[in-house]
This record gives structure tokens, sequence and C-alpha cells, in this order.
């Protein structure tokens, strides 16, 4: 008769080993599942933290948004608020002459020409000047030519009078000056 040995089965074997080796892998896997939920947990509240400070900062540049663009409404509306103030004095000259009655010519002249005085102050202390170019080079950026004239005093191209008067605001131009302009006298070929 034959003896056969029998050979182990893998799965017995592998019953046997596993004991241990579960215990260990099974402890591993614990350790490895509780860091792995403590990263989890740590990235999780970072988010939030990310994404309370993204949302604070998108309320916060929405206020600048809308206090910027308050800002710049109240500066178009409220620009002109010194400038005005000061033509109120101007206003307040020209009143106290209507109401004065009669009045001498030459007392009128001098409360028109200090109401005068007090307009050129305030344009002034806003920065608008006079363009008034008698005798100058005619500047096509500055002037508006009405007419030519001849002339043998001036050179060709001056302005020899001033229709009326130009300004400017902080050297842009408001209004041109309207003027004449000098121009060559034709040769009479008699």
């Amino acid at each position: 008769m034959t003896d056969t040995v029998k050979k182990p089965d893998p799965a017995d074997v592998q019953e046997e080993a596993a004991p241990d080796t579960a215990d260990a892998n099974g402890a591993e896997v614990a350790a490895a599942e509780d860091s792995l939920q403590d990263e989890l947990e740590k990235a999780r509240r970072k988010a939030d933290e990310y994404h309370d400070k993204v949302l604070r900062m998108q309320a916060e540049m929405e206020n600048l948004r809308k206090r910027a663009e308050r800002d710049v409404s109240n500066t178009h509306k409220y620009a002109i608020e010194k400038f005005a103030s000061e033509l109120l004095a101007v206003k307040d000259s020209l009143e106290l002459g209507l109401d004065a009655g009669e009045v001498e010519a030459a007392k009128l002249q001098e409360g028109t020409a200090l109401t005068l005085k007090v307009l050129v102050s305030a344009l002034q202390k806003f920065a608008i000047e006079e363009v008034d170019p008698v005798g100058e080079a005619f500047d096509p950026n500055l002037h508006q030519a009405m007419t030519t004239q001849e002339s043998r005093e001036h050179e060709p191209n001056t302005v020899i009078q001033v229709m009326q008067k130009g300004y400017t605001l902080h050297e842009r131009l408001l209004r041109p000056a309207m003027v004449i302009v000098s121009r060559a006298p034709e040769e009479s070929g008699g």
C-alpha cells in the first residue's frame, strides 16, 4: 500500500498564519485610517477657514466698490460747490446794484467794476484764466479766427483784435478767443 502524503491546503496554511498577521495588519490599517481621518478633518477645517476668508474678502471688495461708486457720485454732484459759493458773492453784489435805485452813472460803473473784480478773483481761485491774445501769433488751439484783415503794421497771422476773450481751466481750453487775424496787404498791380 502506498502511503500518501497529504499536501497541506494553502488556505489552511494561510488560516494558521493569518491570526498574527491579521491583527498586525488590522492595527496598521486602523492607525492609517485614523491618521487619514485626522488629515481629512484638518484639510476640511483649513478649507472652511479659506472659504470664510474668501467670503469676507468678497464682502470687503463689494463694500469698497460701493464706497468708490458713492464717492465718485458725490464728487460729480458737488465738484463745483466751492466755485458756486464764490459766485454767490458776485450775485449778491449785482443784486445790491439793482436794488440801489437811481444811481449816478459813475457810481454804477464803480459798482460794476468792483463786481467784476470779485468775479475775476473767483475765477482765478479755480485756475480759470483769460485768453486775450492781442498782438500774439494766431494759435488755432486757443483762438478762433472770425475774419482776417489786411495790415501793414502787423506781421501776417497776428491777432490784431479780440472780439470775445477765451478761457482756459488748468491750461485746458474752455472757450477759444474769437479774434481778427492780420494778413499781408495785397499788392496792387497797376
